[in-house]
């Protein structure tokens, strides 16, 4: 796997794409910098979903999406554990069950 530009870097190429003069290409400014057209596309795409111009999601809201998942896991999880207790608890009060304030009569005994 190819290691990741630099934010950087890629910061920098999308500006000068943006910026471009009329009659310059992205294949043109691609091979300028050294990147594939179609990954400076998507940066391009990625800097319009920043800003608000696209549809998606940002980077921040993948971020928080990703925080509430996990943070909905843990309460499912949560809830699993109290349910068990609930049961388990519930099943020593059932009559037959744990500790009885009734006194046994046995017979003959009075």
């Amino acid at each position: 796997m190819p290691k990741p530009y630099p934010s950087e870097f890629r910061d920098d190429v999308v500006r000068v794409a943006q910026n471009r003069e009329p009659g310059v290409t992205i294949e043109q400014i691609a091979k300028d910098f050294g990147v594939h057209p179609m990954t400076l596309q998507k940066w391009l795409h990625r800097a319009k979903v920043e800003e608000g111009t696209a549809p998606g999601q940002s980077r921040s809201e993948e971020a928080e999406i990703r925080e509430l998942r996990k943070r909905n896991r843990l309460l499912e999880q949560e809830n699993e554990v109290l349910r068990r207790a609930a049961a388990y608890l519930s099943q020593a009060n059932l009559p037959g069950k744990g500790v009885s304030d009734k006194r046994w009569i046995w017979p003959g005994v009075h």
